[in-house]
Formats: C-alpha cells, structure tokens, sequence
C-alpha cells in the first residue's frame, strides 16, 4: 500500500476542496465531451425512472403506499449510481459547480455555459429512452399495469401547484446534491452506492421533484396517453388526463422543479458548504483561525 494513502472517507473541509475543483473542471470540458456526457446522464436517470415505475406497477391497495413508494426509491437510486459510477454529466448535480463560481474560479458564463449544456444534452437523454421505451410497447407487460402507473406518475406531476412544485424541487436537489457530496468524499464504488441510495430513495419516496427525471416521466406519459388503443383496453378514460400536455409539461411542471432544484442544490448545499469551508475572508471567530483556548495557552 503507498504511503499515505487512506480508505478513510474525507472529512467535510477536504469534499469542499474537492468539489470544488471537480467543479472547476466539469465548468472547463469541452462542449462536445460535456453534451455526450450530459445526454448519457439524461438516459442513466430515464432508466431508474424505468426500474421505478416498473417495479411500483399494480401495487395500488396491494401494499402499503409508503412501502410502494420505498421500493420504488430504491431502484431509482440506479440512475445516480450510473451517473457517479460510469461517468456522466447530470444537470442536478452539477448545481454544486457555484462552489467553483463562489471562490471566483469559474466565471459565471462558465456556470452558466455548463448548466445550458447539461440541462439540453440531459433532455436529449431522456426524451430518447421515453421514445424507445414507448416503441418497445415495454409499458404494454403486466396486462397494461407499467403503462397505467406511467400515465398516473405523469399526470399527478402535471397537476402540482406552480408554488408547490418549486418546494417539492427544492427539497429534491437538496438530497440529491447532499449525495453527490457524500460521493465526493467516499474513497470506493463501494462507498459511493452506500451515500447515494439514503438521499435519493429519501426524495422518490417523499414524493420529491427532479428535473432530469420528469424529462422522462412525463414525456413518457404523454407517449402512452397518444396510444389510443392502449387507453381503451386498459379502460382510461382520456378525459382524465386532459392536464397531461405538453405545455403543462414546460410551463407547470419543468420550470418551476427546475427554479427548486436550482434553490435546493446551488443555495442550499453549494453555497452553504463553501461559506463554511472555503470562505476566503471571515470576521470574527472563523474555521480559518484558532480556538480561544489554543491562543490562550500560548
């Protein structure tokens, strides 16, 4: 074993050193390796929402609604362990890039650059897996029970007040930036598993919203409600989905989950992290300065 080295986790002081030059170089890739990142990372959480809405299909007044919503959390959790596993640009996580911006090593036109980038080449990623999982007819298998709890994901996500889904994403990206912190800290695959399934099962089983991920329940959605032979053997009435558009998709669902993840990942995780740890100047009594005790007995 080299000398030096550890498998002990990094304490919180070093993952804010580290996210923030992990940030510095994801604001610095090229545009054309950052859009194919971004769109394997789109498709990466396309096919955890697949995992959940699979296994969570037929389960209403069979099993309890918090365990349906547990098991469905926990094989969501498949699409940020690709994402942090095999390496992949994903939008949400990247909110924690103002660590970088705050500490003045990437400019905002970085930040920003990034952020457009990510969050299209995310879209791409997802919206393709919906297409190709609405063509495979996968959500036809169980007797039509994938593509009815498909249809209900969608239509309760297009159905949230504009204020409360803002709330809803705040809390989400809270979580899932709290694991891409706890990742940056771990030292194994191993260890970067464990910190991911606590806070992204947490957040699906909640009821949280994440941006990425309606990029493919809802597309997916609107895919099946277009397969009128699918809603009348399965005895849907398409009047109960009159919400489920596609500009109800943009305007009352994408937009506001995106401003709350934006608020839940940069705000309350990035920018709280770097004014606790890597804050340049304090006032006062700060981490940078000694405690009272050791100046005292010197």
């Amino acid at each position: 074993m080299e000398s030096g080295f550890s498998l002990d986790a990094l304490v919180p002081r070093e993952m804010a050193n580290k996210a923030e030059t992990v940030g510095v170089a994801k604001a610095t890739l090229g545009p054309l390796r950052m859009l194919a990142l971004a769109v394997l990372a789109g498709a990466f959480i396309a096919l955890g929402a697949i995992f959940a809405t699979t296994a969570t299909a037929g389960t209403s007044g069979e099993i309890p609604f918090g365990l349906a919503k547990l098991v469905g959390g926990l094989v969501f959790c498949l699409g940020l362990i690709l994402v942090v596993g095999a390496g992949a640009e994903l939008f949400t996580g990247n909110n924690l890039i103002v660590m970088g911006w705050a500490g003045r090593k990437v400019t905002t036109r970085q930040l920003l650059y990034n952020w457009v980038i990510v969050y299209f080449g995310n879209f791409i990623g997802a919206i393709f897996t919906a297409l190709m999982l609405f063509y495979s007819r996968q959500y036809t298998f169980g007797g039509g029970a994938i593509g009815v709890n498909a249809l209900n994901i969608a239509n309760g996500k297009v159905n949230l007040d504009f204020v409360q889904a803002i709330i809803l994403g705040i809390f989400c990206n809270a979580l899932v930036c709290l694991a891409v912190w706890l990742c940056i800290g771990a030292r194994s695959a191993t260890d970067k598993i464990l910190a991911i399934i606590f806070p992204i099962t947490a957040f699906v089983a909640a009821g949280f919203e994440h941006s990425v991920a309606n990029m493919y329940f809802i597309p997916v959605g609107l895919f099946i409600k277009s397969d009128s032979a699918f809603m009348a053997q399965a005895g849907l009435d398409v009047a109960n989905y009159a919400n489920l558009t596609w500009g109800n998709f943009f305007l009352h669902n994408l937009l506001p989950v995106t401003i709350g993840n934006i608020i839940g990942g940069a705000v309350m995780v990035g920018l709280v992290y770097w004014f606790i740890y890597l804050r340049p100047t304090w006032t006062g009594h700060g981490i940078d300065k000694p405690e009272p005790e050791t100046v005292m007995a010197k």
